[in-house]
């Protein structure tokens, strides 16, 4: 029996349309990371980026467990001395671009390197609830029907 190993060429992906309102930031982010490394497909092989392409949409209706909505941290540098920046979850959902909570949760699911920078590039991420994305005729997952706990219950 020999091991199976994708080869590029091989590839087909596919489109899956999820729509994020109501549903918990981290547990959205491992089945989206899952999908764009094509972990969900029996042919996975480490080495190939044979995952889906991913259509998020809703982003700004995402939702935290706890109180991480309030006291959860985002950090980045900006290469000046002492300049270290933070911004609250809250801030980063109802600031400009909320859809960089889910970005920054995904990518940081994904291996780093080449690869991972080429799986990123499958995610799209959008704050409303419409997409430009309709000739591809992306496939609907409710991921709230996956687990109980996908959905935040109010």
């Amino acid at each position: 029996m020999a091991t199976f190993s994708q080869k590029p060429a091989d590839v087909v992906k596919k489109w899956v349309l999820i729509d994020a309102e109501g549903l918990v930031v981290g547990r959205l982010a491992t089945i989206v990371a899952n999908i764009l490394r094509g972990k969900n497909k029996p042919t996975f092989t480490p080495h190939v980026d044979d995952g889906d392409n991913v259509i998020i949409i809703n982003a700004d209706k995402v939702v935290f467990t706890g109180k991480k909505f309030t006291d959860k941290v985002y950090y980045w540098h900006t290469g000046h001395p002492g300049g270290i920046k933070e911004r609250t979850a809250r801030q980063l959902l109802e600031g400009r671009f909320p859809e960089r909570v889910l970005e920054k949760a995904v990518e940081r699911m994904i291996p780093r390197g080449p690869l991972g920078r080429r799986q990123m590039k499958n995610l799209r991420v959008y704050a409303g609830a419409d997409h430009p994305h309709v000739a591809q005729q992306p496939v609907t997952l409710d991921v709230g029907a996956l687990n109980a706990k996908n959905k935040k219950a109010s």
